[in-house]
């Protein structure tokens, strides 16, 4: 390996570290916005049973999202950005 990329890449660990640790302050941060689970089921016109149907969910974990007591994250908020910006691609994709 390269001497200068080791050196590169040490240096990035020790930052993450200090970073992590509360020692240093990160030069940027990017958040993503969970979607708004109730705004995406009531865009594609489903009711709640259909929708968790159509997402592999449980009911309660829909109702969940949509009071905002819990936030879906990884593959379901995926789809759920996939549902809202290209809802019949979605629905035809999903429905089979």
């Amino acid at each position: 390996m390269d001497e200068s990329l080791l050196s590169d890449l040490v240096q990035s660990l020790k930052e993450a570290r200090d970073i992590r640790q509360g020692n240093a302050q990160p030069s940027r941060r990017t958040r993503v916005s969970p979607p708004d689970a109730k705004a995406v089921r009531e865009q594609v016109g489903l009711s709640q049973r259909d929708f968790a149907d159509l997402l592999g969910v449980s009911v309660d974990t829909l109702q969940n999202w949509e009071q905002h007591r819990r936030h879906p994250s990884g593959p379901a908020a995926a789809l759920l950005r996939l549902v809202a910006a290209a809802p019949e691609l979605a629905l035809h994709s999903l429905h089979g």
